[in-house]
């Protein structure tokens, strides 16, 4: 069933996502396109019922206004105003309009229909892989995270045994991920699962990288070149599956909006890629891919585990990764997440994990002087991952994860907690 469509066109504004969402919470789909959208474009997209001309502080772009293109007024599709002062419609607004003016817009106005519910957008999702793909075979990099494994059930429900999934160790994996992703997947699931063990390969990369716009890069560019090796000694793999999602892309920028930080499925990619992309959730805010996996019939505990970053621990071992920090991270990471399951805040916090920076303290072991690397730990909560809130935790389990890491953790003499919110912080150190 195709869904009627709300399309949001990015003329500055940062409230994309909230105007997002405020029209799904109403039953009816959104997505949020660049505001030079062409006519054909717009018009291919399909069950258009209305357009939001959404501008803002970032209107001005190289000294010059964005505007739409003028052939999309002339369509005939209803539109509404906010903060873009060179509309020619009727319905202008300063700022995002409460409920009663969208409720009129999109089901008066746009004759639209709340049909926007994860059985409607996975039957349209799976009718667009089976076109995309055909007949052929699709590549799919299965970190066993959240959005890789709910795509992986979207393309097993698509195509079937035309899926091949890779798992990448890229040595920069949780403590036991990897075993635990081989074990699901390919012992319990049956999935035709590809296991790459590239640990020396990425570390070898990223000896003495310290930026993280760079670390992220040689990361996802890796990742691509170890897909395409292993698709060689394959028959048919035209396409690449990502389980890219929607912050992903606005935080790696648009066209007026800045970079927050590139993701590895984003602004990671190289320009000579091999494979077309198939990328059925990057519409989808972190809450809806979860909703999505437990639709399609995934386990509560697979939906809901901890996010993990596309780079892994590689950006969590800040600056130029060394095997100490990094084994520093690891384990504090699993002693974390130990403690936090025993005192059932694993299913009250939405994410938590230890960072390591790249600089050591004073400190005393055994009575003596020591300089020692600190561990950091994080603990947030959020809906979608555009916004988070610090969780307060209880002072024993923060002293008892503490007194662990500090006895049980090498080359460490301090613990810290993270207090900041985002924003302005963000969600991952780099």
């Amino acid at each position: 069933m195709k869904q009627d469509l709300i399309v949001i066109l990015d003329l500055g504004s940062t409230q994309n996502t909230v105007v997002a969402r405020r029209i799904r919470d109403l039953g009816v789909y959104s997505e949020i396109h660049p505001h030079d959208i062409t006519a054909e474009e717009l018009e291919a997209l399909g069950n258009v019922k209305g357009i939001v001309l959404n501008g803002g502080e970032n209107r001005v772009v190289d000294g010059k206004e964005v505007e739409i293109n003028p052939q999309l007024y002339g369509l005939g599709y209803p539109m509404i105003s906010i903060d873009y002062p060179q509309s020619k419609t009727e319905t202008q607004f300063s700022g995002v309009p409460e409920d009663g003016i969208w409720k009129e817009f999109i089901f008066e106005d746009c004759k639209a229909e709340a049909n926007w519910n994860m059985a409607n957008f996975i039957e349209d999702q799976v009718a667009l892989i089976r076109e995309q793909v055909g007949d052929r075979k699709v590549l799919l990099a299965l970190s066993g995270g959240v959005d890789s494994s709910v795509v992986a059930a979207m393309l097993i429900k698509a195509i079937g045994s035309q899926l091949v999934c890779v798992h990448v160790n890229h040595g920069l994996m949780r403590k036991d991920e990897s075993e635990s992703v081989v074990k699901v997947f390919r012992d319990e699931l049956h999935a035709n699962l590809v296991y790459v063990d590239a640990t020396e390969r990425f570390l070898g990369k990223l000896e003495h990288v310290a930026d993280p716009e760079q670390k992220r890069k040689i990361i996802g560019s890796e990742f691509i070149r170890v897909f395409e090796e292993e698709a060689r000694k394959l028959e048919g793999i035209d396409f690449l599956g990502q389980g890219t999602i929607y912050p992903d892309i606005i935080e790696s920028g648009t066209k007026t909006a800045k970079m927050v930080k590139s993701h590895h499925n984003v602004g990671g990619l190289p320009e000579d890629l091999e494979f077309e992309l198939v990328e059925p959730l990057k519409q989808l805010f972190k809450d809806e891919v979860r909703a999505c996996g437990i639709e399609l019939g995934l386990p509560h505990d697979m939906v809901y585990r901890q996010p993990f970053p596309g780079p892994g621990l590689g950006v969590r071992c800040l600056g130029a990764i060394t095997r100490e920090r990094l084994e520093a991270v690891r384990e504090s990471d699993a002693i974390l997440r130990e403690e936090f399951a025993k005192a059932g805040l694993d299913k009250k916090v939405w994410q938590y994990f230890t960072v390591v920076p790249d600089f050591k303290s004073v400190g005393m072991k055994h009575n003596a002087r020591v300089f020692e690397y600190m561990v950091i730990i994080r603990a947030i909560n959020t809906i979608d991952a555009m916004t988070a809130s610090i969780e307060k935790i209880d002072w024993e389990v923060l002293e008892h994860v503490t007194n662990r890491i500090l006895a049980e953790v090498e080359h460490v003499n301090r613990v810290c907690y993270d207090m900041s919110p985002k924003p302005p912080s963000t969600i991952e150190f780099e």
